[in-house]
């Protein structure tokens, strides 16, 4: 699941690539058959389309440097505008039939907007916008019209290119504050747990010290006394002892209801679809411990070794199910309902439903969905 942002960017990326491949197929078709029918000569056109496909090229390596950060302009970018410039000034079909060659500059201006503080890019759009109303007007129209059309070119283009990488970066922000939300958790848990040793043992601890001290003292001038003193000495060490057996007991409990709706949540936060069926209101305590256990370590089964799209829980006549469509092959399979191959973490799962007479199996079936089943004890 922690590829998935990558995923994302990958796909933004990809889609911008696919556009850009259009526009450019386009562009050179359009050259081709301007040279065809005589507008431009044929060494203008393949000089043309040669300085295009530098300026489409470069915008695409260009924004894979600055999807994630805001670079400092590069070589690659003053190649690009160089090429922009060429585009403009070399021979185009330009009597209204054909494309509108300036989208090129508009196209270079929306990098430079990922590159450049707004108020330098802001400029650039300024002196990019009169450069071209002035040509555009040489070559006949209002110019009112064509400013207008210009200025639009020079908003809108790098306002959408500001957006998708916006987009990518909500989508890895969303990500990584979910990340760092599981790490809180656990160092939260780790603090909560090591105050409690810390209350538990401390006092305790404090006490036993002090009585063997005194116990030594006590040895050579009065042996009874240094006996009681040993004697509570091991009460205290057995109270302590049994304190933190219960402090790590609760610590290692689970509530099932609290698992179930935490699976749900962090399976759909990875982007999995997770249904939840399962009554279990009448289960005992000890059942109830030992589902919460499958449930926590078959979600993270999901979460690890699978790319799930949906998963559900079920629970009935005893036996929690859950499903998921996120097999990759066959690296788990079931055998004699025992995970051969399987994590740690499924064999101890298996090993602690079967020291509690319970039954366990988890495998792949039919049509690429993984199933893990725990039968409680009667």
């Amino acid at each position: 699941m922690a590829t998935r942002p990558e995923t994302a960017k990958k796909i933004l990326i990809y889609w911008m690539d696919g556009m850009v491949l259009l526009m450019g197929i386009a562009f050179v078709a359009t050259i081709a058959v301007a040279a065809q029918m005589g507008m431009i000569g044929w060494v203008g056109a393949a000089a043309s389309i040669t300085c295009l496909t530098v300026v489409l090229v470069m915008f695409s390596l260009i924004l894979r440097d600055a999807f994630d950060n805001r670079p400092r302009p590069t070589v690659k970018l003053l190649v690009s505008g160089v090429a922009v410039v060429a585009v403009l000034l070399l021979p185009m079909p330009r009597d209204g039939s054909f494309m509108t060659w300036e989208v090129v500059a508009y196209l270079w201006l929306s990098v430079v907007l990922l590159h450049l503080p707004f108020w330098a890019t802001a400029l650039m759009g300024t002196a990019l916008v009169t450069a071209i109303t002035v040509m555009q007007t040489g070559h006949g129209g209002p110019w009112q019209a064509v400013l207008l059309i210009q200025l639009c070119g020079a908003v809108l283009m790098p306002l959408a290119m500001w957006s998708w990488r916006w987009l990518w970066w909500t989508i890895r922000d969303a990500h990584d504050s979910q990340a760092a939300k599981s790490r809180l958790a656990v160092a939260e848990e780790r603090l909560r747990f090591a105050r409690d040793l810390h209350d538990l043992l401390g006092h305790s601890l404090s006490v036993i010290t002090l009585k063997s001290e005194l116990a030594a003292k006590l040895a050579t001038k009065d042996a009874a006394k240094a006996a009681a003193e040993m004697a509570d000495v091991r009460r205290l060490t057995g109270e302590s002892l049994t304190e933190v057996q219960l402090a790590v007991d609760g610590y290692r409990s689970l509530d099932l209801d609290e698992e179930l709706a935490r699976a749900r949540a962090v399976l759909e936060a990875a982007g999995t679809r997770c249904v939840v069926e399962a009554g279990t209101g009448e289960l005992p305590p000890a059942a109830r411990a030992l589902l919460a256990w499958v449930v926590r370590e078959g979600a993270t089964n999901v979460l690890k070794h699978s790319s799930a799209s949906r998963c559900s829980i079920t629970f009935a006549d005893g036996v929690l199910e859950m499903r998921n469509d996120g097999v990759h092959g066959t690296n788990i399979s079931a055998v004699n309902g025992t995970p051969n191959g399987a994590g740690s973490g499924l064999r101890g799962l298996a090993e602690r439903m079967t020291a509690a007479g319970g039954a366990f199996s988890a495998g792949p079936v039919r049509d690429g969905e993984f199933v893990l089943r725990a039968r409680v004890p009667a």
